[in-house]
């Protein structure tokens, strides 16, 4: 199995190669990512401007790794229509360091990373933990191979676009897993303005979120310390999708609290 990680906090955050860590014990993972910092892009793409790649020395040995000019919708484009010769199974996005939960989805470079996969007819997951400072990324990346290993193993669809958010606790402290839907949220953004000398320019402020975290939501699953997995291809597949996660969910959070190596039968495909 051939995997491409990305994510939207840049090429060396510690999120990422957490995730490439617990990937490669199933498949041959291939990085490409931002070489900045690049929340808050969305799905956007670069079409204006020219991209460019530079080869990386990974902090793990033997794992592809190239750090593109622009966002992770950019990175995955680049990665699948040029960089990685035979194409890739699946896309995983993240592990990034703070939630992507209700409506900021469609701003989420982390999430963009993922859709842009999917629009490509690959699987996608986009993977994070909500918080910002002394993030536990264990139970992410852990979690993440768990469902990469089920894709593997055909108990996921494989037109599948999933957004996992994980409270950031220690593995004991996790209450479950929910299958969940996005909750609103009102925005309360404050428009900050200033002068360079020459002319005016403004800042956009993110306020304080007021979410309306209905029972069944991402939010509220976060909240009660239970991972939050969405399902966001929309559609009669999204049903399928969301079926498929109810009846492996209760094993894949048994599987994730018992820690150590994953179950053999799990391993999936043959590498490639």
């Amino acid at each position: 199995m051939r995997i491409l990680a990305t994510n939207d906090d840049g090429i060396y955050a510690p999120g990422l190669w957490r995730l490439v860590e617990a990937l490669r014990e199933v498949g041959e993972v291939w990085v490409v990512a931002p070489d900045r910092e690049q929340s808050g892009v969305g799905t956007s793409v670069t079409l204006h401007t020219p991209l460019r790649i530079k080869g990386i020395t990974p902090p793990l040995p033997g794992i592809p790794t190239f750090a593109v000019e622009g966002t992770p919708g950019d990175s995955v484009v680049l990665a699948l229509g040029h960089i990685i010769k035979g194409g890739v199974d699946l896309v995983v996005s993240g592990i990034n360091e703070g939630a992507n939960l209700g409506m900021d989805v469609f701003i989420s470079g982390t999430v963009g990373g993922a859709f842009q996969g999917y629009f490509y007819g690959l699987p996608a997951l986009a993977v994070s933990v909500a918080s910002l400072e002394k993030v536990h990324f264990g139970p992410a990346a852990r979690l993440a191979l768990l469902l990469v290993q089920r894709v593997a193993g055909g108990e996921l669809p494989k037109e599948l676009l999933l957004n996992v958010n994980l409270p950031n606790v220690p593995l004991e402290e996790l209450q479950g897993m929910e299958v969940t839907a996005l909750a609103r949220r009102s925005y309360t953004d404050v428009i900050q303005e200033g002068h360079d000398g020459k002319s005016k320019y403004y800042w956009i402020v993110r306020g304080k979120a007021q979410w309306d975290a209905q029972p069944g939501s991402d939010v509220l699953a976060i909240r009660q310390n239970r991972v939050s997995v969405t399902p966001l291809r929309g559609g009669p597949g999204n049903h399928r999708a969301a079926d498929a996660l109810k009846k492996i969910l209760p094993e894949v959070f048994q599987e994730l609290k018992r820690g150590g190596s994953p179950p053999a039968r799990r391993r999936g495909r043959d590498k490639r």
